[in-house]
């Protein structure tokens, strides 16, 4: 058995858990923050078996898209000004992690 923690957008993570459950795999959501951006995004774990891993990622990947956006950057200089510039950066796509697990209960 496995367990699967995939890190998606929050823009991203419906269509990753309407995909998931509708292929009969059971989800947790939880809401977590991190990255560069700080963005608000959503870690979806996954218990499942071995032969059914290939297939959860396969359909995280197919809702979590990379995609670029433009944000605003700044840059200060010494004499205490700031100048905001537009930069840049790569978002979405997904973080997946696939952990052994040796014991799994429902209670």
């Amino acid at each position: 058995m496995k367990l699967i923690l995939a890190i998606v957008s929050n823009d991203d993570a419906p269509a990753v858990s309407t995909a998931l459950t509708k292929n009969n795999f059971y989800i947790t959501r939880l809401a977590t923050t991190g990255g560069f951006l700080r963005a608000g995004n959503t870690t979806i774990i996954v218990g499942t078996e071995d032969e059914n891993v290939d297939r959860v990622i396969e359909l995280i990947g197919s809702e979590a898209k990379r995609r670029t956006e433009i944000v605003p950057s700044t840059a200060s200089y010494d004499i205490g000004r700031y100048a905001s510039f537009p930069v840049e950066v790569q978002i979405g796509g997904a973080t997946i992690f696939v952990l052994d697990v040796d014991q799994f209960m429902k209670l």
